[in-house]
């Protein structure tokens, strides 16, 4: 009977795994868990995407996932979910060991070993080796942010594939932690200098405690001229990573004469639908097409701003209420953002990346288009989501 269960147990792991798997859009070529370090840990593993009609070398984004560095993983892929492989770029999501399982530089390390070898296998999987760009948010905005400036730093590059760059050429972070101290004395966030904090268990001790590790795990340590170009996305009313980390990272990089765009979201806190619009969707994919497709030189120093909806973010499944009367739900413009990849307007049943019967509850008219008037009739309608 144990055995039995345990099979059970295994295949509903198996399951919920694959839940969490983002719906492969139309199109495109999944290649799953690629080893990146031979005999290495479990977690040096990462997802490829490709467009199954590629034409010529591709430039590659490369999401780096969140998680306070000790939980999270490669399934999810936002610039999967966002069409970025139908727009010509080919996407990995890598995992990298957690704090868990050991402390920095592990998981730098790990990030860098895993670009080497997308240069190193760059013919096979017809990637542009020169157009490389890392997205990540949260422990991955500081991950990717630590990419970004520690590019000269030889130190962090151990492994294999050292014959290789581990450069990138265009840097998204949505708001990262990029100075540890400042982060843990900032009023309202003192919780994170206790030694039992996410930052605490990535570098092996209290950050105050410990302010020589914490220089090593700061992005703004690493700042100089040579560094790629930088977008940092932040929401003012964060409550998990404090938005002075974001202009931090804006202030060192623009003393090194690095170009670097910092885009405030008034209202938005910790992602969430404050940085679902259309208009943060359209920076993120004119930044990353400047920078990796037209290889643009300019250099800039540009703060811009921007108010989230306050319709979506009082219907914030983590905390908002619903509609009087009606269901709380997913606002139509994350729908739109995460889904509508051909923009317009409309959620068809293959690009909708949830549930079948879910689509199914939504398409009131039952003529495979989700429509913003279908989504609000069913929110407003009573009684519970499928």
């Amino acid at each position: 009977m144990k055995h039995i269960a345990c099979i059970l147990l295994m295949a509903a792991s198996c399951s919920l795994l694959r839940a969490q798997q983002p719906r492969l859009p139309a199109g495109v070529r999944e290649i799953h868990d690629l080893t990146y370090v031979e005999g290495g840990h479990e977690r040096h593993k990462l997802d490829l995407y490709l467009p199954e009609k590629a034409e010529g070398p591709l430039p590659l984004i490369i999401w780096v996932h969140g998680g306070g560095w000790q939980n999270g993983s490669k399934e999810g892929c936002p610039p999967l979910r966002a069409g970025y492989v139908a727009q010509g770029y080919a996407v990995a999501s890598i995992n990298y060991r957690l704090s868990g399982h050991a402390v920095f530089p592990a998981q730098i390390e790990d990030c860098k070993a895993a670009i080497r070898w997308l240069r190193a296998h760059a013919k096979e999987y017809s990637l542009n080796p020169e157009r490389f760009g890392v997205w990540g948010s949260s422990a991955g905005g500081h991950l990717v942010a630590l990419i970004g400036t520690s590019g000269d730093v030889k130190e962090l590059d151990v492994g294999a594939n050292l014959d290789q760059s581990s450069r990138v050429q265009a840097v998204c972070d949505y708001y990262g932690p990029t100075d540890f101290t400042v982060f843990v004395t900032t009023p309202g966030y003192e919780s994170h200098a206790t030694d039992a904090s996410p930052e605490a268990k990535l570098i092996g001790g209290a950050v105050m405690q410990n302010k020589d590790k914490a220089a090593r795990v700061n992005p703004i340590t690493y700042a100089t001229r040579d560094d790629p170009p930088f977008l940092i996305v932040h929401g003012d009313k964060d409550p998990t990573v404090p938005i002075n980390q974001s202009q931090l990272l804006f202030d060192a990089l623009k003393q090194s004469e690095v170009s670097v765009h910092f885009h405030t979201i008034h209202g938005a806190g910790h992602g969430g639908p404050g940085f679902a619009g259309k208009n943060i969707d359209d920076m993120v994919s004119q930044f990353f097409a400047e920078r990796l497709k037209n290889n643009s030189a300019k250099v800039e120093a540009l703060t811009t701003e921007s108010t989230a909806d306050a319709a979506m973010m009082q219907r914030d499944p983590r905390k908002g209420t619903p509609p009087t009367g009606g269901r709380r739900g997913i606002p139509w413009e994350v729908i739109t953002g995460r889904d509508d990849k051909d923009r317009d307007g409309k959620v068809s049943k293959e690009e909708f990346s949830g549930p079948p019967q879910l689509f199914k509850a939504l398409d009131l008219n039952n003529d495979g288009l989700l429509e913003k008037t279908e989504h609000e009739a069913f929110l407003n309608r009573p009684g519970p989501r499928p």
